[in-house]
């Protein structure tokens, strides 16, 4: 083994160390650091989507309808307006006036109540045929929803449901 050591040191004898360069010293310069890519991507799509063009189906004339009563977690209301929960029945009203359609929505209601319905859809309409007052149903239905015990929660449809011409509305167990 000393002979390999004495051979070594005789070849690197006339070896003298290089002097320090610059490229040496920048590898002392902390590293940047590094990029998360994905991430990168992921907020290049969001941006994306916000600056592309709105499916039309989205895009409705009218204002939404929307109550939960006191006690109603948020997630509730969010979850009927995703259209999560199975709607058990559904009421048109279309063609009805104020008092007929009132009669409908009063004993709709009590029927769900007696068949333990607790989530269904009452389509009211637009008002695209009332000239000039607008959705006249779609008022009159908020406030008789709103002032009713078993109703928990409800508001405007998804556009495929009937969208603001729609609502979902969630009901008291029995």
């Amino acid at each position: 083994m000393d002979d390999d050591a004495e051979l070594f040191r005789q070849a690197m004898r006339d070896v003298r160390p290089l002097a320090p360069s610059e490229r040496v010293a920048r590898r002392s310069l902390p590293r940047p650091p590094p990029i998360a890519r994905s991430r990168a991507a992921d907020d290049r799509e969001v941006i994306d989507s916000l600056l592309a063009e709105p499916d039309p189906e989205w895009l409705e004339h009218g204002e939404t309808l929307q109550y939960r009563a006191p006690g109603v977690q948020d997630g509730v209301l969010r979850r009927l307006r995703r259209g999560h929960y199975r709607l058990d029945g559904n009421l048109d009203l279309h063609g009805m006036n104020r008092a007929r359609a009132q009669q409908a929505v009063a004993g709709f209601l009590a029927d769900c109540a007696v068949r333990d319905r607790r989530c269904v859809r009452i389509v009211h309409g637009k008002g695209n045929g009332s000239p000039n007052s607008g959705p006249v149903l779609k008022r009159l239905l908020d406030g008789w929803l709103r002032r009713r015990r078993d109703v928990l929660a409800y508001c405007s449809a998804r556009p495929a449901d009937g969208g603001t011409g729609a609502v979902y509305v969630l009901l008291r167990a029995s």
